[in-house]
């Protein structure tokens, strides 16, 4: 059932308001709760658990397996154990009411509370903050823990509004859902939800048509039921798995790329290596050998042992072309592949069509379907899984305003500049996490909300400890970092796909690389900053 939404601090000075309710906003409330911060959180939905309220379509699921997708608390994990490797969305809307019935952390959240605005008043060292419903608040700081998918993308075609049936972006899925069974079910999109939506959908639809503009790299998810009791047995291990999952260079315990080249083996020793990690499933196929995202070589003998995998499904090689073609459609990887169970195997369904966009492209949504070039797919039920604003569209659906009084969106109109990807210039006591110019794309939300979070808390109580009241981000810093993120696409092959990565997928979207690249190396410079009193920091 949704919450009520506790009352809302009108009277007083916050010392810390927070932007959402997932991993991130979670682990804040409690950290900061803990240490005596007066602390509120502003949450758009009806309940905790951030995009696992929102992401409520047919077949959604997580893709870090678990223990990885969780708190290290050993106070939830105790008493929790998972059905599936990979949970699907209600169990962890199970797994958050734990999470707050644990920790009591929805007494001092307002939700159905969603941010339009926040403004920082330079005089007084606040943050005024505005929300949709005309409610207020203050506070010294404001940290912002929106994710990177906070803002969907549904491209401008003609005539969408005409169509007659239901007709939902996945991020917008109504939460009592959509009846697709028996129906004629149209799909634009192959990305991470279109393929968890079209496999759902192949199984109920009568008829069901995806529009692909670009072919899917799914890596297979091996998913597997769960013990009970084999967990409980694993859990005299956790505290030494957590600690691997927060060293690790993807937020992944068990997840390491071979430390060679795929050009330094033998060939029989290369395919046993891919072979193992295929097998493994998951994210463990996506960075099989060191160089993979650097080398052009060794990154086609990965994409090739890929689709020899992928094609020897797909039983009609006019259908195998599409889905897995000869030559790449970018290098792999350098799209956040998708995990699939029985994607490409819906295609040699009878019920099932595919239609390559670029070759017969959407020319408009009538009242029954989507015209192409070629003719009318009459439909009855249209979904719309064509992916996020990511990494800033967030942030820049809401009017953030720092010192001077330029918006944020201005302000990132030509690129981002930010520290770390945690503070940004001119905006004082504004602290972003799981955001841009961090690896938020490369490592999973709890580790990352665990990680890149102890360096806030550790942040603000310093400055309580030495009567500091205002952190922020310098220019020169700033530039330092975008100059920095410019050489880590640089050295990879990332920026050769139109990528969310890359911020491609946004018409007009500045084209440079959202998210950093090697876990490892962004920690060590976060450690390095805190221990050179938060160096590249102005605190005052």
């Amino acid at each position: 059932m949704p919450k009520s939404p506790a009352a809302v601090p009108n009277e007083g000075v916050l010392d810390v308001l927070i932007i959402g309710a997932g991993f991130s906003g979670l682990y804040q409330l409690h950290e900061l709760r803990k240490r005596d911060f007066a602390v509120h959180v502003f949450e758009a939905g009806a309940e905790i658990g951030g995009i696992w309220y929102w992401n409520c379509y047919p077949g959604a699921r997580v893709d870090s397996h678990v223990p990885n997708y969780e708190y290290s608390y050993s106070q939830l994990w105790q008493e929790w154990t998972w059905s599936e490797r990979f949970p699907g969305r209600d169990e962890l809307s199970g797994y958050f009411r734990h999470v707050d019935a644990k920790l009591e952390l929805s007494r001092d959240i307002s939700f159905s509370t969603r941010v339009s605005a926040s403004h920082f008043d330079a005089d007084e060292g606040l943050w005024h903050v505005e929300t949709e419903d005309g409610r207020t608040a203050v506070a010294r700081f404001l940290i912002a823990c929106t994710g990177f998918a906070a803002k969907a993308h549904i491209p401008e075609f003609q005539g969408i509004e005409t169509f007659a049936g239901p007709c939902s972006h996945t991020a917008h899925w109504p939460q009592d859902g959509i009846d697709m069974q028996g129906r004629r079910v149209g799909v634009i999109g192959t990305g991470a939800s279109g393929v968890q939506v079209i496999q759902e959908a192949a199984r109920s639809a009568s008829k069901l048509t995806v529009f692909q503009r670009t072919p899917m790299i799914a890596l297979p998810m091996q998913q597997q039921r769960l013990d009970g009791a084999a967990q409980q047995a694993a859990k005299g291990d956790y505290a030494g798995f957590f600690s691997a999952r927060d060293a690790s260079d993807g937020g992944l315990a068990d997840i390491e790329a071979d430390s060679r080249s795929a050009l330094e083996v033998s060939p029989e020793e290369r395919s046993a290596i891919f072979e193992e990690k295929w097998q493994r499933g998951g994210f463990h196929f996506w960075f099989p050998f060191s160089d993979t995202m650097t080398d052009r070589a060794s990154n086609r003998l990965t994409y090739d042992f890929w689709r020899a995998k992928t094609r020897a499904r797909v039983k009609d090689p006019a259908l195998a072309d599409k889905l897995a073609p000869v030559e790449p459609p970018h290098p792999f990887g350098c799209k956040r592949p998708s995990l699939e169970q029985w994607y490409y195997d819906v295609f040699d369904q009878d019920n099932v069509t595919l239609v390559d966009v670029r070759e017969d492209p959407i020319e408009a949504i009538t009242a029954t379907g989507v015209q192409t070039a070629a003719g009318l797919h009459e439909l009855d039920v249209l979904v719309l899984a064509t992916g996020f604003d990511a990494g800033t569209g967030g942030l820049t659906q809401i009017d953030i305003r720092g010192s001077s009084g330029a918006s944020l969106k201005d302000v990132w109109a030509d690129g981002v500049r930010s520290h770390l990807g945690i503070g940004v210039p001119d905006f004082p006591n504004l602290l972003i996490l799981y955001g841009p110019q961090s690896p938020t794309a490369f490592w999973n939300g709890p580790t990352s909300a665990e990680v890149q979070g102890r360096w806030v808390v550790d942040c603000l109580c310093h400055m309580r400890d030495a009567n500091l009241e205002r952190i922020e981000a310098t220019p020169d810093a700033a530039e330092g970092w975008h100059e920095h993120m410019q050489s880590i696409a640089d050295e990879s092959l990332l920026q050769e796909a139109d990528s969310w990565y890359m911020g491609a997928n946004i018409p007009g979207k500045h084209r440079e690389l959202l998210f950093h690249f090697g876990v490892r190396e962004y920690v060590e410079h976060c450690e390095r900053s805190a221990a050179n009193g938060y160096a590249g920091f102005s605190l005052s």
